[in-house]
């Protein structure tokens, strides 16, 4: 990926960041709020947000369990060790 797609990424993801979080949730009352509250988002984002745009097709799957799905298809199972 280039440099201007990474920063196209990261641009798209702070403007759904700030609407999604800091804009609907404030005002803050101080920087340790922001941080916690930053902290929580982005788990929710990455394990529990449903997503369409990364599958592929019409169904919604989170960004946890779309990397799951893919080590499993691309990762070869362990053989079972012999004595």
């Amino acid at each position: 990926m280039t440099y201007r797609g990474v920063n196209a990424l990261v641009e798209s993801f702070n403007g759904l960041y700030k609407w999604e979080l800091i804009h609907r949730r404030g005002p803050w009352r101080g920087l340790d709020d922001v941080e916690f509250a930053t902290l929580e988002y982005v788990e929710w984002f990455n394990s529990r947000r449903l997503h369409s745009a990364i599958t592929g097709d019409a169904s919604y799957t989170t960004p946890a369990e779309h990397e799951a799905a893919h080590y499993r298809q691309t990762t070869p199972a362990l053989e079972p060790a012999t004595p």
